[in-house]
């Protein structure tokens, strides 16, 4: 999309949002058209949201996760139960095992998966803070990711923990609730038939 055709402050807008993940040149100008008739003070508002977002919001110094202060609520929870730990890849992968509303225990948000491709070794990821906070764990679920990283990431701590006598699970992948057969790919239906169970 060429910018000639733009004011520079319009091209400057259209310019910063096309940098957000997910919008593209069409998005960002949708986007910078209807912030340009907003009302001055709704600007102010998401200007001064956004500022707040970035300077207050911080990694918990337990678990990784998103917080405001120096623990996050999860791990500030004294009705969580601390001996069994659910390893993610994000603060994301965070709130959405929050939103099942059944997982009664704490996390550890690694902040990246293992990927030697990208340059990316066990070190660069949060494992060592992961290795320090088992005492007293019976159990550490891997909820990294069904995809190449989040597997190799996943035995890499495995094979970590697992001597340790800790019981080391992974979190079931296969077949979507309302999922056709006939549309789902093989690697999928492969780990669905691998963890199937009786009945």
């Amino acid at each position: 999309m060429s910018m000639g055709v733009y004011i520079e402050p319009l091209a400057r807008a259209v310019n910063a949002l096309s940098k957000l993940p997910g919008v593209g040149g069409k998005s960002a100008l949708r986007l910078a058209y209807h912030i340009i008739d907003m009302d001055p003070a709704q600007v102010r508002e998401l200007c001064e949201a956004i500022t707040a977002a970035k300077e207050e919001i911080h990694y918990c110094s337990v678990c990784g996760n998103f917080c405001q202060g120096g623990v996050c609520p999860v791990c500030a929870d004294t009705r969580r139960d601390r001996s069994v730990i659910c390893v993610v890849r994000d603060p994301r992968d965070v709130m959405s095992m929050e939103r099942m509303h059944d997982f009664s225990g704490v996390y550890h948000v690694l902040h990246g998966t293992i990927s030697p491709m990208n340059g990316i070794g066990p070190e660069d990821i949060r494992i060592r803070e992961l290795l320090a906070r088992l005492d007293g764990v019976r159990e550490v679920i891997i909820a990294t990711n069904p995809d190449v990283e989040g597997d190799a990431t996943a035995m890499y701590i495995a094979r970590l923990i697992k001597p340790l006598g800790i019981k080391v699970t992974r979190i079931a992948h296969g077949i979507p609730i309302g999922g056709d057969l006939e549309y789902i790919d093989e690697v999928t239906l492969s780990r669905a038939m691998a963890g199937r169970r009786e009945m």
